[in-house]
């Protein structure tokens, strides 16, 4: 009996060794996973060091556009990337900036004028310049820089030759002031809470602001200079971004940026923590944070800034357009026609370069 039972019990011992040892041959033997193949941005045009990820959009259907220089304007529905250029329809393939209007349509500004397009089709809008426009030795083609629709409805366009309103039926143009010219243009807008107006743009000194009965010039500090042409250039304009949720208005340009608490003006640099001096967008996410794009990524959740560069898996420090989608993911474009997901802990590339021979 006592025999019987040592057999039995030496038998299941040698049984569970055989088992649990061909089982962990199995794991050991597994091949590691394939790493999930995502849809990607292919940059088709050009040298692959130059172009930028300009604009970007989530539409009412949840789809995302960026536009880009040289590449046109891609259209992602979660799925696959889907590029349009001025062979389909498009006015040009360098893309200034992109809205979706109250009825669904998608305006897009580019560097040749304005396409709207209405779900299947591009349309070419020709924007009918006012009379005795000043002189502007950069107007070759009717550059259309931002675009904003207002809670009126109406949509305002910042264009290189002028402002210009569109009602649904006409555009009238919008005279900030007769002396902008030459290197001096509108190239952003903003309507805050109150209902104000602000423009601004590259070479305008301080920012405007229009109440609805006038426009006012507010001069800024100058935070740094630089030398165009050899003549020195104050960094003392800003374009209008944003409005964040505790009401104050904050502006970039290439040495920082300023915050408008509805008195004063507050400017923040690379000193005070940004990534770097030239901040080229501004967003406001969920949860209230606000992302600086331009030399450098950084965000700033009320009192410190945080920094993202390369060693976060960004491969370009050149931020040109963020996006945060309805999820929360943030979509970060960079220089070189660069894309990238951020979902909160890391960033994940969506962009790739395959150049396609010119056929003779």
């Amino acid at each position: 009996m006592k025999k019987y039972f040592y057999q039995t019990q030496a038998f299941t011992f040698l049984t569970i060794l055989i088992v649990g040892t061909a089982c962990n041959g199995q794991v050991k033997n597994d091949s590691p996973k394939e790493k999930v193949e995502h849809p990607k941005l292919i940059k088709t045009i050009g040298n692959p060091g130059y172009g930028n990820v300009q604009c970007g959009l989530q539409d009412k259907a949840g789809n995302l556009w960026f536009g880009t220089t040289e590449n046109g304007l891609y259209k992602y529905d979660g799925k696959s990337f889907r590029q349009f250029l001025v062979a389909d329809g498009l006015i040009s393939n360098n893309i200034f900036s992109i809205l979706e209007d109250k009825e669904g349509k998608i305006w897009i500004g580019t560097y040749s004028g304005l396409c709207l397009y209405d779900g299947k089709t591009f349309a070419t809008i020709q924007i009918p310049l006012r009379k005795k426009l000043p002189p502007n030795q950069f107007r070759k083609t009717q550059h259309v820089f931002s675009i904003m629709q207002a809670k009126s409805g109406k949509l305002w366009f910042a264009t290189i030759d002028d402002v210009y309103i569109y009602d649904g039926k006409s555009f009238t143009p919008f005279i900030i002031t007769d002396t902008l010219g030459g290197w001096r243009y509108v190239e952003h807008i903003l309507e805050d809470k109150a209902g104000n107006m602000w423009f601004g743009g590259r070479g305008v000194k301080g920012v405007y602001r229009y109440d609805g009965k006038s426009v006012i010039n507010i001069n800024l500090k100058e935070l740094s200079t630089f030398r165009f042409d050899s003549v020195r250039t104050g960094h003392n304009w800003a374009w209008p971004q944003l409005q964040d949720k505790n009401g104050n208005i904050w502006f970039s340009n290439w040495g920082g940026v300023y915050r408008y608490d509805g008195k004063s003006f507050t400017s923040f640099t690379k000193k005070d923590g940004l990534s770097g001096d030239m901040v080229a967008r501004i967003i406001e996410d969920k949860k209230g944070n606000l992302w600086f794009g331009g030399a450098g990524l950084s965000r700033y959740d009320g009192k410190s800034f945080t920094r993202f560069t390369t060693k976060d898996g960004l491969l370009n420090n050149s931020i040109w357009s963020i996006l945060e989608d309805k999820t929360g993911n943030l979509w970060v474009g960079t220089r070189e026609t660069g894309l990238y997901l951020y979902d909160g802990k890391t960033f994940v590339v969506y962009s790739e370069y395959k150049h396609q021979p010119v056929m003779d």
